[in-house]
């Protein structure tokens, strides 16, 4: 479901924010330098480091705790270059060529694309990931994260996740919150900021609830999209499609990027021009 504003021109972005903590505890016999290293896939990390300091060897220690900062920079370092890696994948030919495919669906604009759900396949039928990460093994096979662009096709992805017993999935659906996302048609972002990321559309304001399918509800019982996890640090910034889990049917919900869910893939004709261009008779 969309409006008529056209393409959101605007290129995907996951901006890493990296919390470092060094903490000098007192130690006793036993007790070792330990080294604690946390991503989330969202975009943020958090490196703590807890170093041992015992009164008796404080000479000593001088040497080895300006050592052990060196080291605990570089592996800040790392860490923000790990986390940077993190961008869309472009696609692989012969994963193109051999994507699996579910179904297929044409619209009421008389648009058809192929479909994997990630529950009906037997190498993922367990796996949860986060949402780019979810792209990106779709965008490995000329796919992308589905995108609801009509209430038909709304329609046809509920019904193979009530078939499916699915409690969630992701989308493409995203919010505009990085950066590029400062346009005045885009504010507020949880307003009017929010668009299918597979295809570039937006998706209708959330205050007009016709063209959209969010929830009436949710964690905190308030109208989808409710932005709930933002006390916690957590911008709730993609789309999923929730089965029931408030009682609500199977809706829309904004969840923090981070979260981990089965996923539906859909072809992207962007990515199946860009692999067909470059590989003259692939059969795609």
């Amino acid at each position: 479901m969309n409006n008529n504003n056209g393409p959101l021109l605007v290129t995907n972005a996951h901006p890493v924010e990296i919390i470092a903590t060094i903490k000098l505890v007192m130690c006793g016999r036993g007790d070792v330098v330990r080294l604690i290293y946390t991503a989330q896939h969202g975009g943020r990390a958090a490196v703590s480091f807890g170093l041992c300091v015992y009164p008796q060897l404080q000479d000593i220690q001088h040497y080895i705790l300006n050592t052990m900062i060196r080291e605990v920079l570089l592996l800040v370092v790392g860490a923000v270059m790990v986390l940077a890696q993190r961008r869309l994948a472009l696609p692989d030919p012969r994963s193109c060529a051999n994507r699996v495919r579910h179904a297929s669906y044409r619209d009421a604009r008389g648009v058809s694309h192929s479909y994997f759900f990630s529950w009906e396949h037997g190498p993922t039928r367990g796996l949860e990931v986060d949402w780019l990460d979810a792209r990106n093994i779709c965008r490995r096979h000329c796919m992308d994260a589905v995108s609801m662009e009509t209430p038909q096709e709304n329609e046809f992805i509920k019904q193979r996740v009530a078939r499916g017993n699915v409690r969630y999935i992701w989308t493409s659906g995203r919010k505009c919150n990085f950066a590029g996302c400062d346009r005045t048609d885009l504010q507020p972002p949880n307003v009017n900021g929010w668009f299918w990321s597979g295809s570039g559309v937006k998706i209708g304001p959330t205050t007009q609830r016709n063209t959209g399918d969010w929830s009436a509800t949710g964690g905190f019982g308030q109208a989808q999209p409710d932005n709930r996890e933002a006390a916690q640090g957590n911008d709730e910034s993609c789309l999923s499609i929730l089965n029931n889990f408030y009682n609500d049917g199977i809706k829309w919900h904004d969840v923090a990027c981070h979260h981990v869910k089965p996923f539906v893939c859909e072809d992207s004709e962007e990515l199946l021009n860009f692999v067909a261009s470059r590989n003259p008779g692939i059969r795609l």
